[in-house]
């Protein structure tokens, strides 16, 4: 799964590797290093500018919310669970179909974190032991510094408590699609530590070549099988993976610090 990620690229350097036609200055966010659900996060889309006379799609940088809440819910209440979307299943799913359908993005972030519990604790579940694990984030990450374009899903909810006018009467949520982490081995993997991302955990979420970019956006392209084809995982070998510190597991800690490699886990060994 991917449940806290890092996001510290500004606006302009994303309108730069996106081609982004339209931003809202209004709608900047600050760095986060902690990126958790039900924040606010930004996300790559293509569609029409609301009231334009042109019906053309235009590359926007848009504010999300992080939890999809498809737009037949009752209400927003679980979007915190609706983070993530199997890639094997998101063209079924009835939370997700119809966004897969005609709403994806792309929610750009520098890596994400994942976390692995210690080999001692693992010891002592299997005896039957309760004993709280204590687990090591890592922060996985393309090798070569560049963005790692989540694929992702966004839906349009509208809340009838609200009248038409309020700030809050549309919420516009996304989610991050999966799929099974690369078995292959790392670009630069940790000294002692794990060889694969499967290694860490056994779900990843699904990075979008460039090359790729154009089509995942385009609203054009609804047909469920012309699409799961674009959900191929990348090739294996581009991602790096390192220990971090164990402050990231706290939301309430967020700073460049949270990104500093380890030079051995926090909590012995792992692997």
């Amino acid at each position: 799964m991917c449940g806290r990620y890092a996001s510290s690229r500004r606006p302009e350097d994303l309108a730069g590797i996106f081609e982004i036609e339209k931003w809202d200055a209004k709608e900047t966010l600050e760095p986060d290093y902690n990126v958790a659900p039900t924040k606010d996060v930004y996300a790559v889309l293509d569609r029409p500018l609301k009231d334009a006379d042109s019906p053309r799609p235009v590359r926007q940088l848009r504010t999300l919310t992080w939890g999809l809440v498809p737009s037949w819910a009752k209400s927003p209440e679980g979007r915190a669970r609706m983070i993530n979307a199997r890639a094997e299943t998101v063209h079924e799913k009835p939370s997700y179909r119809r966004a897969f359908s005609s709403r994806r993005c792309i929610i750009p972030a520098d890596g994400y974190y994942e976390w692995v519990t210690g080999s001692a604790e693992r010891d002592l579940e299997v005896q039957g032991k309760k004993k709280r694990p204590r687990k090591q984030p890592y922060f996985v990450t393309p090798a070569d510094g560049s963005v790692f374009a989540m694929a992702g899903l966004y839906e349009f909810w509208r809340d009838r408590t609200l009248p038409d006018d309020h700030q809050r009467a549309w919420w516009v949520t996304c989610a991050v699609i999966t799929t099974e982490a690369e078995t292959g081995p790392l670009a630069v993997a940790p000294a002692e530590g794990p060889g694969s991302l499967a290694q860490i955990h056994p779900r990843m979420p699904l990075m979008l070549p460039a090359d790729r970019w154009d089509a995942w956006l385009d609203p054009s392209r609804t047909d469920p099988e012309d699409l799961r084809g674009l959900l191929a995982p990348p090739p294996e070998g581009l991602m790096r993976a390192y220990p971090v510190s164990t402050a990231v597991s706290d939301v309430r800690n967020n700073g460049p610090e949270l990104l500093k490699e380890l030079d051995a886990p926090e909590v012995g060994t792992l692997f």
